[in-house]
Parts: C-alpha cells; structure tokens; sequence
C-alpha cells in the first residue's frame, strides 16, 4: 500500500526503467545508491549489471517485502535517507533513482555534497524544470543558481504519469547530474553565498540594492543593483557575495 506521508508513486514501466539504466551506462564495476528502491522495480534489473546496490528504504513494509527477493549483490538499509551518513558508503560511483518526490531538494543537495560520478534521477517534471533553468526565464530560481553551482544538469526525457502506479497528478523527467570536479565559480564564503541566493529569490520582484540594504545594512553602489535577481547569472550573484564578504570584513 502506497504511504501518502513518504510520497510515493512506484514505477510500473519497463521502458522507462530500462532507460534509466542505459542512460546511467552501468558496468560490473559500480557500486549504485539506490534511494526509494520501493518493490524493487529498478533494484533487481540494476544489480544484474553492477558490483553492488545500496538500497535506502524508509518504509519498513517495503524493506521487510524486498528481503527476501533482492539478490546477494543488494545491500538493503532500512533508514531516512536524510539522515543517513552518505561518507559511509561512498564507494559508491553511481546514484540512479526514482526519488521521493517530498524530498527531492534536500536529498538532491546532500548527493552533491559527496563523490561520485554520475547520476540518473527521476523528479516530478516542474522540478526538473527549474532544476535546469536559465536566467531570464520564469523557472530560473534558488534550485537552478545551486544546482549549477557544484553540478552539470540536463533533462534526458520525459515520464508520463501513466508510468507509475498510483498515477500521479503531474509528468516525471528522468534527469543527468554530474558534480563538477570544482565549483562553477569562486566564492569567498560558500555559506554566505548559498544564503545570498535563497535572500535575493525569497524577494524576487525587488531591485537588488533594496534586498542588499535591507539584509545586509549596505548602501554602497554595488553591481546589478538596479537589476532583479532573474536577470543575474550564477557567477553575477556569486561577484555580489564577494562585495558583501569584503564588507563584512572591514
């Protein structure tokens, strides 16, 4: 039975499945983090072609029904999987999923905090839109400046909702991130600037200068100040931290 709570839809179409696979080019020689591995849909054709599986499932239900029919090669853990210590089990050199969609912000950046190669991930479709957004456009957000910041992110193809069971209310798209070996750009201070960037979306329709004196008590002439936050680049965004960290300085 589906747990509303968890955000469940479970994949029911080989094709898609199948591509999840191809597109993540798996070979015996990876180790795959699976989160929301759900009736083992995705889990069992995997691990016929890597090392090993890690599973993350919350759901003890699902946990105690997948026992017993994943193979030697499935490593099953029963926990939040954000809550779960992912330094532990990075060996891991690919993550393909069909991720919970209530958690799919919060578990994208905890991913990408960590080492691995590639990976392959189904979101609900709004999602992935601003996940790849470009500025000037009505989904370029908080998500996309991160995103773009510590990865390369594309959209590889579209999932109806016919695919899963039960349906849900909007499409999926299966989506390709790969960390980037550095960041993008340097900033001086990594925090500040993730907090800059959820400051300027959270007033979004404001001028800069007008967020910039309001939250950080700066009247000096800065970069863009008579631009909105949609207009900037991630590198634009990551110059005006730097101004503010060097404020914060003197």
């Amino acid at each position: 039975m589906k747990r509303k709570d968890l955000g469940q839809h479970f994949l029911i179409d080989n094709n898609v499945i199948q591509d999840e696979i191809r597109f993540a080019n798996l070979n015996i020689n990876d180790v795959v983090l699976e989160i929301g591995p759900g009736k083992g849909a995705l889990t069992i054709p995997m691990s016929k072609k890597v090392k090993q599986v890690i599973a993350i499932e919350k759901d003890k239900s699902l946990y105690d029904q997948l026992i017993p029919i994943v193979p030697n090669n499935v490593k099953l853990i029963c926990a939040d999987a954000l809550k779960v210590d992912f330094s532990e089990l990075f060996n891991v050199t690919k993550i393909v999923s069909n991720l919970p969609y209530k958690i799919s912000s919060p578990i994208t950046f905890r991913l990408l905090s960590n080492d691995f190669e590639k990976a392959i991930l189904i979101y609900q479709k709004e999602f992935a839109d601003r996940m790849v957004a470009k500025p000037y456009t009505k989904n370029y957000c908080r998500l996309s400046v991160g995103v773009y910041y510590q990865a390369f992110s594309r959209i590889l193809r579209i999932v109806p909702r016919t695919c899963f069971s039960p349906q849900p209310k909007i499409e999926s798209c299966i989506v390709e991130l790969i960390p980037r070996k550095k960041p993008a750009f340097k900033v001086k201070d990594e925090q500040l600037f993730f907090q800059l960037t959820k400051d300027l979306f959270n007033h979004r329709r404001k001028k800069i200068k007008t967020i910039i004196k309001n939250k950080y008590n700066i009247e000096t002439e800065i970069p863009f100040s008579d631009s909105r936050v949609e207009m900037l680049s991630p590198l634009q965004i990551g110059t005006i931290c730097d101004l503010i960290s060097d404020f914060q300085d003197e």
